[in-house]
C-alpha cells in the first residue's frame, strides 16, 4: 500500500481547519453574548455554527474522506443520526419539562 504524501512542507490543511474553528466559536461566542436576537433564533445559529464546525474537523482533521470509501461515509452517517437524535432529544426532554 502506497501512499504519495509530501511530508516537508506545513500541514495546511489542518492549519485552515483550527483558524476555521476558532473563528466559528467566537462567532457562536459573539451571537450569543452580542447580539440582541430572540433566544430561539440565536441557539438554532449556534446549532448551525455547531455542526459547520463537526463537519470541519472530521473532515480536516479526521480525514473521513480519505480511507473505505461509502462504508465509512455509511458509518459517520449513522453516528451523525444517533448523535442528532441524542442532541434533540435532550433539547426536547429539557425544554417541555413542567
Amino acid at each position: 500500500m502506497s501512499h504519495n504524501t509530501n511530508h516537508s512542507g506545513l500541514p495546511w490543511t489542518q492549519i485552515i481547519g483550527f483558524i476555521l474553528s476558532i473563528a466559528l466559536t467566537f462567532l457562536a461566542v459573539w451571537f450569543g453574548l452580542y447580539t440582541n436576537l430572540a433566544y430561539e433564533l440565536i441557539v438554532a445559529i449556534v446549532f448551525v455554527l455547531a455542526f459547520i464546525q463537526a463537519a470541519i474537523q472530521l473532515f480536516m482533521f479526521m480525514h473521513v474522506n480519505e480511507g473505505e470509501g461509502r462504508w465509512q461515509v455509511g458509518k459517520m452517517m449513522s453516528a451523525a443520526f444517533i448523535a442528532i437524535v441524542i442532541v434533540a432529544g435532550s433539547v426536547w426532554v429539557l425544554s417541555s419539562m413542567h
